[in-house]
Order: C-alpha cells, then structure tokens, then sequence
C-alpha cells in the first residue's frame, strides 16, 4: 500500500512539475515511512509538520496509524488527505466544519454496506466474518455488525485473528462446520491472500468477500492464485476505455517498473489526492496557510477529472469524504488480474459516478 502510494503521489508530482509546478515554483515531495507501527506515525508527523514544516500531508495506509497521528495535524491547522486508509472513524473525529482531516478512499461505512447489499442481492443470510485484530479490524467488524443489523441479519460465525498470520485452516473450518453460506475476511493484502489460500486447501465453495484489501497484490502472492474468483470493494478497476487510466497507469509503470500494481487503489487514490491538493493551494492565491488550503477543498471551484473519478465539489464544509455509496465496483480476481465481477459495470464503466450525497 505504501509504495503504490508513494510511486502515485510522484507520478503526479512529476507531471505538475513538468508544466511548472505552482505559480512558477517546483513541488517537492518529502517521503516518511511509518513502517506500519502507530509510534512511528505520531514520530514522523511531527517530523513533517513540525520540522519540515510541509505544505500539507498525503498518506496513512493503516487506519491505528492515522488514528494515532491525527491530534497531530488538527492540532496545527494542518490540511491532512488520507488517500488510503479506511478507517470510518478518521473524518469522524472531528466536526468537518472545524476538521483539517480529508479523505479520498472509500470509508469502511460505505463498503460494508456494499458488502451486505451483495449478499441481501445473492439471498445469503448466514456469513462467517474473519476479521484480524487490528485497529482496522475493530472498527471494520463495528461497522460490518451495524450493516447487518440494518439489513436485519446477524453475523453466523466470527473469528478474530492475529495480523501475520500463516494459517486460518482452523478457524475457516469451524466456518464452514458452522454452516455458513458467505465468507468476508475483514484485513489487509496478505491475510485476505491467508484466507483465500486456507478456503482452497478446505474445499470449501461458499463465495469469499472483502473489502479493498483482497485486491492487493499481496493478496494474489499469499494465496498461491486461490483469490481467484473472490470478490472486493473497488473505488477503480483498469479500464481501457479511459484515456486518464491509460496515461496513469503507463507512467506509473514506467516509474515503478512493477509487473502488477502493489495496490492499485492506493497509487490512484494518492494521485488524485495530489492534484486535488494542487487546485486548492491555486484558489489560495499565494496563501498557503492551512485554513487556506482547508477553505480551498471545501470550494473548488471546478471539477478535476481524476484516475479515480470526476471529482465535482468532492468536499465541503461539512463533509470531508470524497467518496460516495454510488462510486463503489464490485471487482473480483480472474486469471490474477484485477477486473469488475459484472459484465454490466464493465460496459458501463466509461460513465462517470459523481459523489453524491
């Protein structure tokens, strides 16, 4: 997630620069890795706000890393866009008309429900939710419960696991034994990979769902290809249709010379997170403040046509998630590639969803 991220974020970085930056002056970008451990995201925030003293800051691929930072940024009036991590509790912290915390990936509110919304479609009403013990876990399994209690259906079977796990052949047994028919593994890459390859040795057939992470490549590498065939939340899928995927995607390639994207979403959502960020520093005028910059994404005055979307008054003054319930594909993996799992979208993909309300 962090490399796409990092890769995305400077494939934006070196078109801007290539037609002069902002106002005649180079962007740079300045890296921090936070190694996926929350002490060392509270270090490196400081860093960046404190003593690097950056124009604003893009990133946070784990939702307990970002949680532990947050205080950080809205402390110092210090625009912050997480363009990758989930979490639902990130823009909710804060009321939006106070809060310098945005967000361009899809919070897991809105992909639990769309997860939901597909097994009330395919009539399963009995899942085994496998969820890691995370931060991100606690809060995805909060919000998978209050999907299902919407929906008035209750989780059949719950398992909580330990991040770095080898094996699930135990508790995917006691699963299926339960008599689930749908399985949802709630964590990152490698564990969904975890899941889907103890779902093969298991012969177990029950359809597997999750959410973004099952479409990371780590995913397809842990699972041996076993992912084949599961499905995920998606806020983009390749799409050769799009001249904006197809010129994203070449020079993202060319940068990072990956035969398969790491996390596809990551690289895309941090690209647009950067020009968005770019088109409120210009409607600042020369005043790159926080509150200028906060002011400048709540009004754009234009819409950006991103890799993602067409990103149309993407926020507000009270709300500060770019991505709409109507922005989500359900994607899926076939022949290790990432595609959407209804031909339908697929034809219809060309359309663009706009956020709505």
């Amino acid at each position: 997630m962090g490399n796409s991220a990092r890769v995305g974020a400077q494939v934006a970085m070196d078109e801007i620069n290539e037609v002069g930056g902002y106002l005649g002056r180079k962007l740079e970008l300045v890296v921090r890795d936070d190694k996926g451990n929350p002490d060392e995201a509270l270090k490196v925030s400081k860093e960046l706000v404190e003593q690097e003293k950056v124009v604003a800051t893009i990133g946070f691929c784990n939702t307990g890393n970002a949680m532990k930072a947050l205080d950080v940024f809205q402390n110092a009036k210090h625009v912050l866009i997480v363009s990758c991590a989930t979490g639902t509790v990130l823009t909710a912290k804060y009321p939006a008309a106070e809060s310098y915390i945005f967000r361009n990936s899809a919070r897991d509110q809105l992909q639990t429900q769309f997860l939901v919304n597909e097994l009330v479609k395919r009539k399963l009403g009995k899942p085994a939710l496998l969820v890691d013990k995370s931060g991100y876990g606690d809060t995805g399994l909060k919000d998978l419960e209050a999907a299902l209690e919407k929906a008035k259906l209750k989780p059949h079977f719950v398992a909580r696991f330990d991040v770095g796990t080898k094996s699930l052949d135990a508790e995917l047994a006691r699963a299926r034994d339960s008599g689930a028919d749908a399985l949802i593994g709630w964590t990152v890459g490698p564990e969904s990979g975890v899941i889907a390859a103890s779902r093969a040795r298991l012969g177990w057939k029950v359809p597997q769902f999750g959410p973004w992470g099952l479409s990371h490549r780590s995913a397809l590498e842990n699972s041996g290809g076993a992912v084949e065939g599961a499905m995920m939340v998606q806020t983009i899928l390749p799409n050769r249709f799009l001249e904006r995927h197809q010129s994203f995607f070449t020079r993202y390639n060319r940068l990072s010379k990956e035969a398969t994207i790491g996390s596809m979403m990551s690289a895309a959502q941090t690209y647009d997170a950067v020009h968005l960020l770019l088109r409120a520093m210009f409607q600042g005028k020369g005043d790159l403040s926080g509150p200028a910059i906060k002011k400048g994404l709540e009004n754009l005055d234009r819409p950006y046509r991103g890799v993602v979307t067409t990103y149309s008054q993407p926020f507000s003054a009270t709300d500060h998630d770019a991505i709409s319930a109507n922005m989500l594909w359900l994607g899926t993996w076939q022949s290790g590639q990432r595609v959407y799992f209804y031909e339908d979208d697929a034809q219809k993909a060309s359309v663009i969803r706009r956020k709505q309300p």
